[in-house]
C-alpha cells in the first residue's frame, strides 16, 4: 500500500478564466489544476510554485489556501488504476507573476499533459475537469475555505 501523498495545486483566475492543464486519455481531453506532489521538507506553498513552473512554465505568487480535497482512488472512476492511491490536495489561490495569454507546457509536464489553456469559468460544465466538484464551486463564484472531502 502506498503512503498518503500531499499535493499542492494552483487556482489561477484572470478575467473570468481559469488556468488549467489540458490532458488526454483514451476517452479524450480532460483538464486539471496545475500542481503536484509535495517533496519531503518542502512547504506546500513552495511545492505549488515549483509544480506550476514545471507544468506551465509560469511563475505564480501563492495566496490563501481555499480548498482541501481528498482523493481516495478506490472510490472514483479510475479505481482500476488508482485503487491504492490516497492523496490530500491543497488548492491555493494564486496569481501569475506576469500574465501570459499565449501558453505552452513547462519543462516537466505530466505524462498525459498536452497543453495549458485559459478556460472560461462559465464553460467549466462543458468539459471534463477534475475535480468536478471544485469546477462547480468556481463556476458558482464560491471561494470560501472549503473542505471538499473525497469527491469527484
Amino acid at each position: 500500500m502506498k503512503p498518503i501523498r500531499n499535493s499542492a495545486k494552483a487556482v489561477i483566475i484572470h478575467q473570468s478564466k481559469v488556468l488549467l492543464t489540458k490532458n488526454r486519455d483514451d476517452e479524450g481531453d480532460f483538464y486539471i489544476f496545475p500542481g503536484g506532489g509535495q517533496e519531503r521538507g518542502e512547504p506546500l506553498s513552495a511545492a505549488v510554485v515549483r509544480e506550476c513552473i514545471e507544468e506551465t512554465g509560469l511563475e505564480v505568487i501563492v495566496h490563501d489556501l481555499i480548498y482541501v480535497r481528498e482523493y481516495i482512488g478506490k472510490n472514483h472512476e479510475f479505481a482500476e488504476w488508482d485503487a491504492d492511491v490516497h492523496q490530500v490536495e491543497f488548492y491555493f489561490e494564486c496569481r501569475l507573476k506576469a500574465f501570459q495569454e499565449e501558453l505552452g507546457n513547462g519543462a516537466n509536464p505530466d505524462a498525459t499533459q498536452v497543453g495549458v489553456e485559459w478556460i472560461d469559468l462559465a464553460s467549466l460544465d462543458e468539459i471534463r475537469v477534475y475535480p468536478n466538484a471544485l469546477a462547480k464551486l468556481l463556476k458558482a463564484g464560491k471561494a470560501d475555505v472549503t473542505y471538499l472531502g473525497d469527491v469527484n
